[in-house]
């Protein structure tokens, strides 16, 4: 059984990456490539969908710190939606949950770039 799978769509323009499985040190280059490639073909902007994460650490944390700053510094918006405490408690542990635009779903992570 894989770890980890992702696949992409795409909403208002802006990709989609839908996550699923364990992002951490196991994970950390095959989420790293995905999203480096995704940022390539697609431009700046993501939203990263969290909702069938079932662990979060903090390499895969600092992955997603790293692809928001570099979103936002191309222009492009960015944000994570269906985040789950249980599974990503070190985004709570570091204080990043108060930092990084996280949103319940992906119309309201839309609604928010429209403003």
């Amino acid at each position: 059984m894989a770890n980890l799978t992702m696949r992409s769509t795409a909403a208002e323009g802006i990709v989609v990456i839908h996550i699923d499985g364990i992002l951490d040190a196991t994970t950390r280059d095959q989420f790293s490539e995905y999203l480096d490639t995704e940022a390539e073909e697609h431009g700046p902007g993501m939203v990263l969908d969290l909702g069938g994460v079932s662990f979060l650490d903090s390499r895969a944390l600092g992955l997603i710190v790293h692809h928001w700053q570099r979103s936002t510094g191309a222009g492009g918006h960015f944000a994570l939606i269906a985040v789950h405490y249980p599974t990503s408690k070190v985004m709570w542990v570091t204080g990043l949950s108060q930092r990084l635009p996280m949103f319940e779903t992906l119309d309201e992570a839309l609604a928010a770039f429209a403003n």
